[in-house]
């Protein structure tokens, strides 16, 4: 379906993004890998892609709160594939504290990395994309995109505005074959989530299916995680023919919690 397009999705070595490169390998990209881990784990899940898929797969560790290295993972990534087809913008730093005790540098990065990161991606990625005329840009936004939480001021900050940056981009984008949507997962099991999900287990004394649903609470009405290969089906539909009048929204994928 969306065979030789070309990919990058940042904060792709783990978790959700992983999911995503997966998901757009299988239906025929090529994709630049971005993100942070252990180079073995990073190596093994590149060389895996390219061996299953037949994809033609590279790894960038660009830190996306420097604007220049942003830069030039965006040129490599046109360098190596000739463009870029599909953006998605995944990459992601949170942190926990109340507000007067939330650390300025903490602030500044989760700012640079979650949201402006994504418009240097992008203002890079569109004159392609214009030049011709297809593109799709993904941006991860979240459950907390659409409402708050307590101690987290950066990540709801910087999800609400990428809700706002994806109607923006849409707008100016919409004349042409390019699409730019949000994507607001609820919980998924992300490694930070399974590690404090272990934790409740360990002292919760419940199967995982029992433990789902009391860490769940009152929040996911599904008393289940959201997959993250559900998530990379969404962003395949996104991304693929019958996703081409779907433009601007922020789409949840949440077990019903915006719905509460």
């Amino acid at each position: 379906m969306l065979r030789d397009k070309s990919a990058l999705v940042t904060g792709s070595t783990q978790g959700i993004g992983l999911a995503i490169a997966t998901r757009l390998a299988a239906e025929g990209c090529n994709i630049m890998l971005n993100g942070l881990g252990h180079p073995d784990e990073i190596e093994a899940n590149r060389k895996q892609l390219e061996e299953v898929h037949g994809a033609h797969v590279l790894f960038d560790g660009a830190d996306l709160a420097d604007p220049a290295e942003v830069a030039r993972l965006v040129e490599r990534t046109i360098a190596e594939y000739g463009g870029i087809d599909i953006l998605v913008n995944n990459a992601v730093v949170r942190h926990f504290a109340p507000i007067e005790q939330f650390k300025p540098q903490d602030w500044d990065r989760a700012l640079a990395v979650n949201l402006s990161s994504a418009f240097h991606t992008t203002r890079l990625a569109l004159p392609g994309m214009r030049q011709r005329d297809f593109g799709r840009i993904v941006n991860m936004a979240s459950i907390y995109g659409t409402r708050a939480v307590i101690n987290r001021v950066d990540y709801v900050t910087t999800k609400t505005a990428m809700i706002g940056f994806t109607r923006a981009v849409a707008l100016e984008t919409a004349a042409q074959n390019i699409t730019c949507n949000a994507i607001c997962p609820g919980a998924s099991p992300t490694p930070s989530i399974e590690q404090r999900f272990a934790d409740f287990m360990a002292t919760s004394n419940l199967s995982r299916g029992e433990a789902e649903k009391a860490f769940m609470g009152s929040r996911q009405p599904s008393g289940r995680f959201v997959s993250p290969n559900r998530i990379a089906g969404l962003v395949a539909f996104l991304c693929g023919p019958d996703g081409a009048d779907t433009t601007g929204a922020a789409i949840s994928i949440d077990g019903g919690w915006s719905a509460a």
